[in-house]
């Protein structure tokens, strides 16, 4: 028993000091520790705690109802235990290596994540309630608002308006929400008076953009009576606006001054501006004296160019000398705020300021100094032309004056440019000498100024060059213009002009085309350029020019014929007629073009359509012969007699010294069985051509038919007619062999294949380029009619016939003649 070592005897007890736990373990400790403490008041401090207890892990994990039996070891706490029962191994027994259930996870010697577990997910809101509701409805009614805006910008009014009106029903659905919550919701506070405000204006706007005034102006009437919007009185301008536009100017009137009255004096632009509206509706009431006082008024605060140029207006309406005057004087006086033009000129020393010039000199800055320099240039040049007949005298008188005042100015460049108005205003009095001396002063100024009077002055001698002979002057002004600028595309022009009258066309076309590569917006160049080629037989390039042409020129009347005339020239009968039908629609009354269109109709056999066009044309035009030959004959192929009296009629009037006219009425008249007028008007012709053998033998065979007792008269004188005709016709046809004859010897036998021409040249040679007509053609007389052929027409003097009437080629037997 000595040897045996009982547990607490000996010092080096194996299991002794677990008696006495360590300070850290003591829980109840900790609050009089400082270290500890401070650590909780740090941000190390504020980690979340752990979930399982310090003295106790196993409390966590353990089951309600299961009883943990007190260890040996006395007051050491209890680490072991974990869920499902598996206990880990105490340390006494066992060294570290864990072997328990939970072998490969993650370590965590206090169980934490046993105890913890997944963090629940977050509680979602409920959108069923009222504040959510108005939140969603308010940006939908936000995005509403935006879409109705862009689709009013890009013009799309119709959806503007629809987008504006379903964002003022949601709004309401908003307040409607709002009256029937009792939270709080219904406070004033609560209320977006921002997005009620824009709600109605958006819509307001969007109706008067529709044209829907009426509904418009209710809805800005409704805004402006509501005291919560703040300056909702500011809208009176817009309801002014419809007002004016619905010509309701008095209206207009009261509702800008409103507007006036609610704009402080801070606001200066927007004043101006609807000063000037209220000034432009007393123009429009005819009340000039107040339109005059309410311009002097802006001129006075803001002085600028539209205002100055309307108030000029009214004191020339009113008649006032002395105000126009003082008007014009003040306009010159505003001042444009630009800068020098001297920082867009180039320095060929500082290259990086040169290419910060490439970059600014066609900036948007640099095109409002431009628009507003044009601006005020157009001002000044138009008040000079009202006023300068109407301040004194004289044109010319009152002109200077306002020159003097210019060149006097800030704006001293513009002096020369109403120099040359001047003489364009002398042009337009028809006083052209003194267009011409006004332009002639110029001929020593500054290279620029030169050019543009002698261009002038090259058109003016161009003008009465085929009727006074002044090509020379015309080609020495072209010159002028040119060695001032080579490039001036309107001198190329007139010196191609001088050319073309000379009959130069080659020569004319180069000009041309210069003035092209020199502008190709140049539409005068571009077509003459046409005309030469046309003139010229090159037909597929003059319809290039003119095609080209059109792109620019839409509906220029001048442009579509050509093109119509040069598709004919080349035998495209079928666009020549579109085009035709086209020019018809834009100018409807020329008689040229239905004529044109009634002989295209005729080529493709479509009688019907050309008689509409003929006969459309000779209402516009009465006097052209071969319309009125062409409707004659049509009446005549449709054995319609009585309709085409009263055209060969027409014709006689018009060409008294034709005697086809006059035989084409007697006929017609003998054809309708009016044999006395008809025997009349023969011995009216025999009378007035004595020597026409048709007259004769007509005349005779209806005196034969009247057993008259002038046959033997009549007779004799269609024997002399007869023998006189015969030998007029041995002389002609013995003068065409000796012609033919002679030209033979001199130009020997010709080529077989150069006497042939192609339609298209023999189209061209007899197209009358002069005045545009095409060539005459005699009336085929041949009729497809779906009901049987028609009898032939008959053929008077027009030519010699193949198949005469009944009794017009009869022989006259030798017992109607006298004894």
């Amino acid at each position: 028993m000595e040897k045996v070592h009982f547990a607490g005897d000996e010092a080096d007890d194996l299991y002794g000091g677990f008696d006495f736990p360590d300070t850290a373990l003591n829980t109840e400790e900790l609050q009089y520790d400082p270290a500890f403490q401070q650590a909780v008041r740090t941000s190390h401090g504020r980690r979340p705690p752990p979930t399982a207890a310090r003295l106790g892990t196993m409390a966590a994990g353990r089951k309600a109802g299961v009883v943990i039996p007190p260890s040996s070891m006395g007051m050491r706490p209890i680490t072991g235990a974990q869920d499902g029962g598996k206990n880990r191994p105490m340390t006494a027994v066992k060294a570290a290596g864990y072997t328990s259930g939970a072998r490969g996870g993650a370590f965590d010697p206090l169980n934490q994540s046993a105890s913890s577990g997944t963090a629940p997910p977050l509680e979602p809101k409920p959108e069923d309630t009222p504040e959510e509701k108005v939140r969603q409805l308010e940006r939908a009614v936000n995005l509403l608002i935006e879409e109705s805006c862009l689709a009013g910008a890009k013009g799309e009014d119709k959806l503007a308006l629809d987008k504006a009106r379903e964002a003022a029903r949601k709004e309401r659905d908003i307040n409607h929400i709002r009256s029937q919550d009792s939270k709080g919701l219904a406070n004033q506070d609560n209320v977006n008076l921002d997005l009620s405000y824009s709600v109605s204006f958006n819509l307001a706007n969007q109706l008067a953009a529709n044209h829907m005034d009426t509904e418009a102006l209710n809805t800005y009437k409704e805004i402006s009576r509501t005291k919560v919007f703040n300056n909702a009185g500011r809208l009176k301008v817009n309801m002014g606006n419809i007002y004016f536009r619905q010509h309701e100017f008095s209206q207009a009137i009261k509702h800008y001054r409103m507007a006036l009255d609610q704009i402080p004096a801070t606001h200066r632009n927007m004043r101006t501006k609807i000063n000037q509206n209220i000034g432009i509706a007393f123009v429009k009431l005819g009340q000039y004296n107040d339109a005059a006082t309410t311009f002097r008024t802006i001129m006075s605060e803001e002085p600028n160019f539209r205002t100055g140029f309307n108030l000029i207006l009214c004191n020339y309406a009113l008649g006032d000398r002395d105000e126009m005057k003082r008007s014009f004087e003040r306009l010159l006086t505003v001042d444009l705020k630009l800068d020098n033009e001297d920082k867009y000129v180039a320095s060929k020393d500082d290259k990086q300021y040169s290419l910060i010039l490439e970059v600014i000199k066609n900036d948007s800055l640099r095109k409002i100094e431009k628009q507003r320099r044009n601006e005020a240039e157009q001002c000044i040049m138009m008040a000079t032309k009202i006023i300068a007949p109407a301040i004194d005298s004289t044109f010319e008188v009152g002109y200077n004056w306002c020159i003097k005042q210019v060149q006097s100015s800030q704006y001293m460049e513009l002096a020369h440019n109403l120099d040359i108005d001047k003489a364009i205003g002398f042009l337009k009095q028809k006083d052209f000498q003194q267009a011409v001396d006004t332009l002639k002063s110029f001929e020593k100024k500054d290279s620029k100024v030169a050019s543009a009077a002698a261009t002038n002055l090259s058109f003016l001698y161009g003008l009465t060059a085929m009727e006074e002979g002044e090509l020379n002057q015309a080609d020495k002004y072209a010159e002028v213009a040119l060695q001032a600028d080579r490039f001036n595309p309107s001198a190329l022009v007139n010196k191609g002009n001088v050319f073309f009258n000379k009959g130069e066309f080659e020569k004319s076309r180069e000009c041309y085309r210069e003035a092209l590569e020199s502008d190709s917006s140049c539409v005068e160049a571009l077509y003459n350029y046409g005309i030469c080629n046309k003139r010229l037989n090159c037909y597929e390039d003059a319809l290039k020019n003119f095609e080209k042409l059109h792109t620019i020129l839409k509906n220029s009347a001048q442009v579509m014929f050509q093109l119509a005339d040069l598709h004919y020239l080349l035998g495209n009968g079928a666009e020549a007629k579109e085009w035709y039908i086209q020019l018809h629609g834009l100018v409807p009354s020329d008689a040229m073009i239905l004529k044109r269109l009634g002989d295209l109709y005729e080529e493709e056999g479509d009688y019907q359509s050309a008689f509409h066009y003929y006969y459309d044309s000779f209402k516009y035009d009465s006097t052209n012969i071969e319309v009125i030959k062409w409707l004659g004959n049509y009446y005549i192929q449709i054995q319609e007699i009585e309709k085409a009296l009263p055209y060969f009629q027409k014709a006689a009037m018009i060409q008294p010294t034709q005697v086809q006219w006059p035989l084409f009425v007697a006929m017609c008249l003998r054809k309708t069985g009016d044999v006395q007028r008809a025997l009349d008007e023969y011995k009216s012709i025999h009378r007035k051509f004595p020597d026409n053998v048709e007259c004769l033998k007509h005349l005779l065979k209806m005196l034969t038919d009247m057993n008259s007792k002038d046959i033997p008269e009549y007779a004799n004188k269609l024997k002399k007619a007869e023998r006189s005709q015969k030998l007029r016709e041995e002389r002609a046809s013995s003068g065409r062999q000796t012609s033919g004859r002679r030209r033979l010897d001199r130009e020997g036998s010709a080529n077989e294949g150069g006497r042939q021409q192609s339609g298209q040249v023999r189209r061209a040679a007899n197209h009358d380029s002069t005045n545009g007509s095409y060539p005459k053609r005699e009336s085929d007389g041949v009729y497809s009619d779906p009901l049987g052929p028609q009898m032939e027409r008959p053929r008077t003097a027009a030519r010699r016939r193949d198949q005469a009437d009944d009794f017009e080629n009869e022989e006259i037997g030798d017992d109607l003649l006298p004894d």
